[in-house]
């Protein structure tokens, strides 16, 4: 052949290959709907929360002016910005200024309550509206008249005071009436978690309940609206770098409208990454499927494998004919993923839109539905090519034979090369895209070991069963037989159902430990309450006075102030390339703070404590995980900016910290002689041994009488705000992962059925020498118990192991295994096995004999 009719030749045989493999499909996809059921089911999880994400991100990209309040808001924690501060703003575009903080709030009968309070001035909201009921202008509902300030709130406080509209509560040394309820904030989202109701004030009745005392924890908002002829990104940019030449030491958190809410975004990308990850899990199990169906469909077709073969075609027209065949298969399936995939977030605005606390804008996001087809793609092509490429050295006479007697060999060479291409594509899309890199290398990572072990786990099981001794019992002398003999169900039966096993199993223990850390009973030694804003002048009478109302009670007291790491090894903060477990001390300001003894709940482990009355140059001690993670070691220095100051100081040692238990704990904490002179205030915990709610109520009704500046944090009702939050992103996993279990339950259906032609011939077979039906059903169910419980087994072990590593590593929680959860994960793979095999058992029982002995 020439080098010009070569390429000829290779389009024509493309074409015939195409040509036969879409005749041989007109016969219908019987056979293929396993096949095309799991890739879909794949690529529609990946798709549709590719799709959600991206319209979530689009949203707050395009409402991001919105969501800040602005182009740019710069804020301060514990301290206003000065006048030259003020000053160099308000020459730049319009100023709103905005507090927030967390105070009591009394009703006129005396309950007390957490709450959000938010003080706004006149400008507010200079982008965007609030949402409230009855609908009024917001100068009305929050100026002074009758001798009481105005407020908008939020609908839970009226129904945890038991207040309506025209009420008032008292906040500080403030009458405040409640005059409207907020339904939507515009900026509600570049804000923090709140751990009570908001309440919406102005600026004067902030100032007028005596709250804002030196080193209160008070955040101040500052949000700059820029010139509608230069409200752009570069204007942003241009603004922020002059207010940081300008200011160095002001020591604001700045953020613009392209990253309102920085937290929020990575927890979406972070949140996507771990549904994507689920999705492509659901993918591989799915691949188990495709795998399955190629290999029953090859074997089905054996006969026009045969004759292609006797009319000249070679090996690899066979097989570019069948690959051809699993292509179009996969993009019927991919498409099929991709519809159902897209259409999700129209849905989900359609259904939900109004009650969606984010802006979600539904569109077809080309890139997120490309990237799903190239998963369902690849993930087919990777695990079909190994039964695919078996087909090409099968020389005609042994496919005839292969009825009665088959030859197991390996692909060849080249086409084990082109499956490892395939895979290596896979690993490189599923790593490369993700957004924490190190993540996605361990699941795929984790996928191999877990394939792997499964194909140990069926080989183990067939040679147990081989090696074990005779059973003088028919039914376990059969089943054990079936496990172990030639074209066995065991191989396909522990890889459909393992995986899916280990996933279920790794989502229950995770569920479990979360519901435990966050909803069930708290730490033994875990405080009953956090006081916070305690004035450091009256600091000594607070805890002498909690002590006298709880006697029992054991009191924690500590200076408390907020900053912001903006410096360390010489390197500002945003060039020192954190790793991503603590990248989070480095994006706003932490609580600081002084003593001259070590922590409780803290243990050094790399250099000294300083001396109670160390009088030297400030010293910083770190928590050690952090400080690997900044790359700091003794002897560094860090910058941290308290109160508009540039403050150093050297690492004198490192510790470990139990946050388990809740007490108060700060991974930088000074020597004694760092903030003197600074305003700053004090928190304190107290802990009871025999806690109860009347008891509680008790305490923070005499605390807010005696102290009405300092706030009182119930801690089990702050666990229980964040559980919420857990259990909602427990339940969007759940569903996620039930994407994953229909993709095993359909593996293993497909794999039964595969296996059905052979099921015939075995109960004709022993029928036809004297078996009792009875004994049949008995023979395969225990077939099936064994061969389900040896995989449960495998996926109660994996799954507790993947569990323990995402609860202790990635989240540095406890963890305690789910006995209970785990068994009932045992009993349900029991009952799908034996009840799937037994359903397809039934059918073979029903064949008449007469019809398959003529076909022997």
């Amino acid at each position: 052949m020439t080098a010009i009719s070569e390429p000829v030749y290779r389009s024509r045989a493309s074409s015939l290959a195409l040509r036969y493999a879409l005749r041989e499909l007109r016969g219908g996809l019987r056979g293929f709907y396993v096949f095309i059921a799991c890739i879909a089911l794949g690529v529609m999880a990946i798709a549709g929360v590719g799709s959600v994400a991206a319209s979530l991100s689009e949203g707050l990209e395009r409402e991001g002016r919105t969501l800040l309040g602005g182009d740019v808001a710069f804020s301060l924690i514990q301290r206003e910005a000065r006048p030259e501060e003020i000053a160099f703003l308000r020459t730049r575009g319009q100023v709103s200024v905005a507090a927030t903080l967390r105070v009591m709030a009394r009703s006129p009968d005396g309950k007390l309550a957490l709450v959000e309070l938010k003080a706004v001035d006149d400008n507010y909201p200079m982008l965007g509206e609030v949402t409230l009921d009855p609908k009024m202008p917001m100068t009305d509902v929050l100026a002074e008249r009758d001798g009481a300030f105005g407020a908008a709130v939020d609908s839970t406080l009226l129904a945890r005071l038991d207040l309506k509209i025209g009420d008032r509560i008292t906040i500080g040394n403030a009458t405040i009436q409640i005059r409207s309820v907020v339904n939507a904030e515009p900026d509600k989202l570049a804000g923090n978690v709140g751990l009570g109701p908001r309440v919406l004030v102005s600026e004067a009745s902030l100032r007028a309940t005596g709250l804002l005392q030196p080193g209160s924890l008070v955040r101040w908002i500052y949000r700059l609206k820029l010139p509608d002829n230069a409200a752009d990104e570069r204007a942003a940019a241009q603004l922020i770098e002059n207010a940081r030449s300008a200011l160095p030491e002001a020591g604001w958190e700045i953020r613009s409208r392209s990253n309102a809410s920085p937290q929020l975004e990575r927890s979406i990308n972070r949140f996507t990454q771990f549904l994507t990850l689920v999705g492509l899990a659901a993918l591989l199990v799915g691949g188990v499927g495709v795998a399955n169906a190629v290999k029953s469909h090859i074997d089905r077709r054996r006969d026009v494998i045969a004759s292609f073969k006797a009319l000249g075609a070679t090996g690899r027209d066979v097989f570019t004919i069948y690959l051809t065949q699993v292509i179009v298969l996969a993009g019927i399936g991919s498409v099929i993923g991709l519809a159902a995939g897209a259409a999700l977030p129209f849905a989900i605005v359609g259904a939900f839109g109004k009650l969606l606390p984010l802006p979600v804008i539904p569109a077809l996001h080309a890139d997120e539905l490309a990237l799903s087809f190239i998963y369902g793609l690849l993930t087919a092509l990777a695990f079909g090519l190994w039964p695919l490429g078996r087909v090409h050295d099968v020389p005609v006479a042994a496919l005839f034979r292969e009825e009665v007697a088959r030859e197991w060999h390996r692909p060849r060479w080249s086409y084990l090369v082109l499956m490892a291409v395939v895979i290596a594509l896979l690993v490189a899309v599923a790593i490369g895209l993700a957004y924490d890199k190190r993540v996605a290398a361990i699941f795929v990572v984790s996928s191999i070991a877990v394939f792997a072990l499964l194909r140990a786990v069926a080989a183990g099981l067939m040679a147990l069963a081989r090696r074990m001794p005779r059973s003088r019992i028919t039914m376990l002398r059969l089943a054990i037989a079936n496990i172990y003999r030639p074209g066995a169900l065991t191989p396909s039966v522990v890889m459909s159902l393992g995986l899916g096993l280990a996933v279920l199993v790794t989502i229950t223990q995770i569920d479990g430990n979360l519901r435990r850390q966050f909803l069930a009973a708290l730490p033994d030694r875990a405080p009953s309450f956090y006081f916070i804003d305690i004035p450091t002048a009256d600091a000594d009478r607070f805890g002498a006075f909690l002590k006298q109302v709880a006697p029992q009670s054991t009191v924690e007291d500590v200076p408390m102030l907020r900053g912001r790491i903006v410096a360390a090894r010489g390197l500002k903060a945003d060039r020192l390339n954190p790793s991503q477990d603590s990248e989070w001390v480095l994006q706003s300001d932490r609580g600081l703070t002084y003593t001259g003894e070590i922590p409780k709940g803290s243990k050094i482990v790399e250099g000294e404590w300083w001396s109670a009355d160390y009088s030297g140059p400030p010293l910083v001690s770190m928590e050690k995980k952090i400080a690997d993670g900044l790359k700091l070691k003794i002897g560094d220095e860090i910058v941290v900016n308290v109160l508009g100051r540039d403050i150093p100081a050297r690492i004198s040692n490192l510790r470990n910290i139990d946050w388990q238990g809740l007490g108060i704990n700060f991974v930088l904490v000074f020597s004694p002689n760092a903030f003197k002179g600074a305003p700053h205030t004090h928190v304190a915990t107290l802990s009871e041994a025999h806690a109860d709610p009347s008891g509680d109520a008790r305490i923070i009704k005499q605390v807010a009488d005696a102290f009405p500046m300092v706030t009182s944090v119930r801690v089990r009702e702050a666990l229980e705000t964040v559980g919420t939050v857990i259990t909602n992103l427990v339940l969007a996993i759940r569903g996620a992962s039930a994407v994953t279990l229909i993709s095993a339950i359909l593996v293993l259906g497909g794999a039964l059925a595969a296996g059905h032609r052979h099921r015939v011939y075995d109960a004709v077979i022993l029928k036809t020498l004297g078996a009792t039906r009875a004994r049949l059903l008995g023979a395969y169910a225990l077939e099936y118990l064994l061969i389900g419980l040896a995989t449960a087994v495998f996926g109660v072990i994996a799954g507790s192991i993947a569990a323990w590593l995402i609860v202790t590593r990635l989240m540095t929680l406890s963890f305690i295994w789910q006995a209970g959860s785990a068994a009932g994960v045992v009993a349900a793979a029991l009952l799908v096995t034996v009840g799937l095999g037994l359903a397809g058992t039934l059918l073979a029982l029903n064949q008449k004999p007469a019809s398959v002995l003529r076909n022997l």
